[in-house]
């Protein structure tokens, strides 16, 4: 069973440790010493775990979030032209920003990234749909967690949790008003390998039909 801190993993094992919970005989529960060390390229969590994490220590009503934009980026900067993609393929872009609230710690953050894809087929209607809705999500999930990569969470003994805001440096979104983030569409100088490529599941984000 794997715990989200060691604090959890040690209060469990000395609750379950040598009590009957589902057998004859004590368990014997033991927590895991050989585990493996933090590898030198720390990995941002998935919107999903990002959620399941605020879940676990915040609570349902502990945080919110809410698409502040979400834009149809496809065609800018011309790398179709750069690429030498043919006109039969078209790219679907869109770039989107995310804001967490978490309103008991006054602490307020928020996420900007991009998500593309190629559509195969661009004059199948069903195909060029599917791929705008996959592009939408995936680019609301990796804002999601980009802003809480911002988010500290602070987990005392007494179970209490504290929260603060980090950053490895000044984040303009934060700052900007929201009217002055919807306008700030510089696709030019976004690169995609800023952003987590593999793709998630993101299947609590819907959009509705324009």
């Amino acid at each position: 069973i794997k715990f989200y801190s060691a604090g959890d993993a040690s209060r469990a094992q000395r609750t379950c440790n040598g009590q009957r919970l589902f057998q004859k005989s004590p368990l014997k529960v033991c927590v895991c010493t050989k585990q493996k060390g933090f590898q030198q390229q720390v990995l941002a969590l998935s919107s999903n775990k990002c959620q399941e994490l605020a879940n676990h220590y915040l609570g349902f009503n502990g945080w919110s979030s809410r698409i502040i934009t979400l834009q149809n980026v496809s065609g800018f900067g011309g790398e179709d032209e750069e690429l030498g993609r043919t006109s039969e393929k078209q790219s679907v872009k869109y770039l989107c920003a995310v804001e967490v609230t978490l309103p008991k710690h006054g602490v307020c953050t928020r996420g900007v990234a991009l998500a593309e894809a190629d559509v195969e087929n661009s004059a199948d209607p069903l195909e060029l749909l599917t791929a705008t809705r996959r592009v939408q999500k995936l680019a609301a999930g990796r804002a999601l967690s980009g802003a809480f990569q911002k988010i500290l969470l602070i987990v005392l003994e007494n179970g209490k949790v504290a929260v603060e805001y980090t950053s490895s440096q000044e984040e303009p979104t934060d700052s900007l008003t929201e009217e002055e983030l919807k306008g700030l569409v510089q696709v030019n100088e976004l690169s995609l390998e800023q952003f987590d490529l593999e793709e998630e599941v993101l299947s609590d984000l819907s959009f509705d039909a324009e």
